[in-house]
């Protein structure tokens, strides 16, 4: 919005310079080639201006554009540094479900175990009870 107002300043201005110029020459009491003389020397200071002018705007955008990169570096540092805490919590859940899937399958393992030896010592002596009383 600041960039809009001085664009719009310097068309006034601009355009106020032409106005003046050309009263200057409608009344200048100056004979013609005293004013073509003036006229050549405004031209020519008016040209450094814009030179000038358009240098350091283009040093103010080349700023501007500076800092935007600054900035967009920065929010990619932080996407970075998100993505990475997160990947990190993410594996750090997947290995607690390892070990948890792991503990679960050791314990049903030793249940089944359990269940086999208590089967195998129930069954073993009810065989030689029935196969001595028969």
């Amino acid at each position: 919005m600041a960039e809009d107002n001085r664009i719009n300043s310097f068309a006034w201005f601009l355009a106020g310079l032409g106005i003046g110029a050309l009263t200057g020459i409608l009344y200048a009491p100056k004979s013609g080639r005293e004013t073509r003389e003036d006229l050549a020397n405004s031209a020519r200071d008016s040209t450094e201006y814009l030179r000038t002018r358009s240098k350091q705007v283009a040093e103010q955008v080349g700023t501007l554009v500076d800092k935007g990169k600054e900035q967009v570096g920065e929010y990619a540092d932080r996407g970075r540094e998100v993505v990475d805490r997160g990947r990190a919590q993410w594996e750090e859940f997947v290995e607690r479900g390892k070990n948890l899937v792991g503990d679960q399958t050791s314990r049903v393992s030793a249940a089944v175990d359990a269940g086999r030896q208590a089967y195998q010592s129930s069954s073993s002596p009810s065989d030689t009870t029935t196969s001595t009383g028969s």
